[in-house]
């Protein structure tokens, strides 16, 4: 079977004691880091990354929880899978390979570990640019009987565990064809080989516990943290680009561009003719609103 990255090496960075990233990385030029969402794994780039590695160090990674990254037991207050601790997670992996300052491309839940890590190490994001996401705290706080039946899973998987992690483990494969085949577009943007690659990945012993854990700690000590950054008036700084799909829940229920201007300073962003999957569903219509925005200084 021919690989998702042929060109590009795996890496395995031990970011603190037990903990092991899972990663690829190819290309040349200045580093560029990808986060993936959920049920996903790094392998959802396979369709921009040849394109982004002409013109960046590329290194995706799979969240802490997901793909063949490590999946601890979470923490009572789940901090050991909130989007500060995967923002950590993150920012080491980048600075194994001497790199302390970076651009950042990420979609869905990566997109939320990239929001936190743009705001607690501001130093290191040159560029962010979200996929298919309104800030945590306002989605939470604007939820409507429309978003929470479009996004139920946000309400399945923080239940305390293990009932969702039984159900889910019951048949992983089931939860992620159903999960990502009752949106927009269905299954049909998906290769086969990413498509089995989640599979295989949600599998995997301790998987749905660490998917659980990472929304419970959305739903819990992320928000706490949002909520710190918001009464101090902490904003991002750097250029942010956010898209969302023309066809998806975020831009149906919330106004993105919106949201995104009352917690950064340099905001554009736009819908884009898809729906929440962009980097599998619209590859050409992404890079072409991307790569510009990412290959300035």
């Amino acid at each position: 079977m021919t690989p998702l990255f042929p060109n590009f090496r795996s890496l395995q960075v031990e970011v603190a004691p037990s903990i092991a990233i899972n990663a690829v990385a190819g290309g040349s030029g200045p580093p560029l880091l990808l986060l993936h969402g959920h049920p996903q794994t790094h392998a959802i780039w396979h369709k921009v990354a040849p394109q982004l590695a002409q013109h960046f160090t590329v290194v995706a990674c799979d969240l802490r929880g997901y793909g063949d990254s490590s999946k601890p037991q979470g923490d009572t207050d789940h901090s050991n899978y909130s989007k500060r601790t995967m923002a950590q997670d993150a920012l080491a992996v980048m600075r194994s390979l001497g790199v302390e300052r970076f651009k950042v491309l990420a979609h869905d839940r990566g997109a939320r570990v990239a929001h936190r890590l743009a705001l607690d190490h501001p130093q290191a994001v040159e560029r962010l640019a979200l996929l298919d996401i309104a800030p945590t705290l306002a989605m939470y706080e604007q939820t409507s009987e429309a978003f929470a039946r479009a996004y139920w899973h946000w309400f399945f998987l923080i239940q305390p565990a293990p009932l969702p992690e039984r159900l889910i483990e019951a048949d992983p494969g089931a939860y992620v064809r159903d999960v990502m085949g009752k949106r927009s577009a269905g299954l049909a943007p998906f290769d086969p080989r990413a498509l089995l690659e989640y599979q295989r990945c949600l599998a995997l012993p301790g998987a749905a516990h660490g998917i659980c854990e990472d929304y419970r700690a959305a739903a819990g000590i992320d928000l706490e943290h949002d909520r710190v950054d918001r009464d101090a008036g902490r904003k991002l700084a750097m250029p942010l680009l956010a898209l969302w799909g023309e066809q998806g829940v975020v831009g149906r229920c919330f106004d993105p561009l919106r949201e995104w201007q009352l917690v950064a300073d340099d905001v554009q962003g736009e819908a884009l003719p898809c729906g929440h999957y962009i980097a599998e569903e619209a590859p050409d219509a992404l890079l072409a609103r991307v790569l510009p925005f990412l290959m300035q200084d």
